[in-house]
């Protein structure tokens, strides 16, 4: 991925940093739009997973629409240009204030996850004459086989509607005045690579559907949310197969005449377009470890620490014959859990030796923190 000239310029740059390659990042999303328009999908970009200006920017300009879980998220999306009638706002826990200003700026929809929410914002919208566009989120139970933190659509978690209360819900909607249903939306966790999840998705939609046009409700959007992962070993693969994505939701997803299927996706389109680059501070030999203690630290990338999630991680600073040696990786932050890779291949290393860290797209300058009083994280671009 980087070539000798691209080591040079890092070199030259204060480490830690997030460097975008924002060449692949326009491939992927013209991959992705490519595949979802055979069908005549629509794809809303998860903003959580990166909002980096420039990579909205190049995400806004492909005419993706904008999935929010804050307020703040919201008045990003319309800030840096993204359509209001294409800015979905989720999230289990939306305050008034964050209604209210979505309802200001005519969202395209909210998507509502409980029966209390959709009371508030029918209460809100009336005070201000208007109409609030809602779909409801419903939790399929659909376990999507990633790791426990980051699966979202079992009985055991906090987001969405239930099925045991639907009955409930829809008599709520039919006594909001202020509301309009006009779809359902589901979302059963992210970094999914068994497409055969999206399978077991599908059923469940159906079902759901049905139900709620049996009792008089048209639909309008079937959302599904996304959760499409990306390969993190293999980090050169690095465009998601948005085809397959698809097409299992074109064969298996039942879509009557006059509806729009939805996704969210993040992750997937984001992911593989940056790496973190360091600079290795110290090396400690020792009998049983040897470890490479670099500048950036869990404060710059969090996922390692809080989902014991892998990066692939690379010594760029040493050419392929070098002679390997088994490192720890870590930072140097004050606490044990600032673990990047344990037992990892590289080339014999040396103090001030660049690493790069793969994959880091997504959830990584996001949720970037000034933990230990730390500067904030540099970021570099490839344009």
């Amino acid at each position: 991925m980087f070539s000798n000239q691209d080591i040079t310029r890092f070199a030259n740059l204060e480490t830690p940093f997030y460097y975008y390659d924002l060449a692949l990042l326009q491939n992927t999303l013209a991959a992705c739009a490519s595949a979802a328009k055979v069908y005549n999908f629509h794809v809303h970009y998860a903003m959580k997973a990166n909002f980096n200006d420039q990579v909205l920017q190049k995400i806004k300009s492909t005419g993706f629409g904008a999935d929010c879980v804050s307020g703040g998220e919201v008045k990003k999306a319309i800030e840096v240009g993204f359509d209001n009638s294409k800015v979905v706002f989720a999230g289990v826990g939306k305050a008034d204030k964050e209604i209210n200003d979505a309802l200001d700026n005519d969202i395209f929809c909210f998507n509502v996850e409980s029966i209390q929410e959709l009371v508030v914002i029918d209460e809100l919208a009336a005070k201000k004459g208007k109409k609030a566009k809602v779909a409801i989120r419903i939790n399929p139970n659909v376990d999507a086989h990633t790791h426990h933190n980051i699966t979202t659509g079992l009985d055991e978690n906090k987001f969405g509607i239930n099925s045991w209360d639907l009955s409930d819900c829809a008599e709520t909607l039919k006594k909001c005045a202020a509301l309009e249903f006009i779809g359902i939306h589901f979302h059963i966790g992210s970094q999914i690579t068994n497409l055969d999840v999206y399978k077991n998705l599908c059923v469940r939609v159906n079902e759901f559907a049905t139900w709620f046009e049996e009792r008089g409700f048209m639909i309008k959007v079937l959302n599904v949310g996304g959760g499409l992962g990306i390969d993190y070993h293999h980090p050169e693969q690095q465009i998601p197969d948005f085809p397959a994505y698809f097409a299992i939701f074109n064969e298996f997803l039942v879509v009557r005449t006059n509806q729009e299927v939805h996704f969210e996706l993040g992750r997937a389109l984001v992911g593989q377009c940056s790496s973190l680059i360091s600079k290795v501070l110290y090396v400690k030999n020792g009998k049983k470890k040897n470890f490479i203690i670099l500048d950036a630290g869990m404060t710059e990338l969090m996922r390692p620490a809080l989902y014991q999630a892998y990066h692939k991680i690379e010594n760029i600073s040493k050419g392929e014959l070098a002679q390997v040696v088994n490192y720890d990786v870590v930072g140097p932050i004050c606490e044990s859990t600032d673990c990047f890779g344990k037992e990892v291949e590289l080339a014999e290393t040396e103090r001030g030796d660049l690493i790069a860290i793969r994959s880091t797209g997504a959830y990584g300058e996001v949720m970037a923190s000034r933990y230990n009083l730390r500067d904030t994280v540099n970021v570099a671009y490839n344009l």
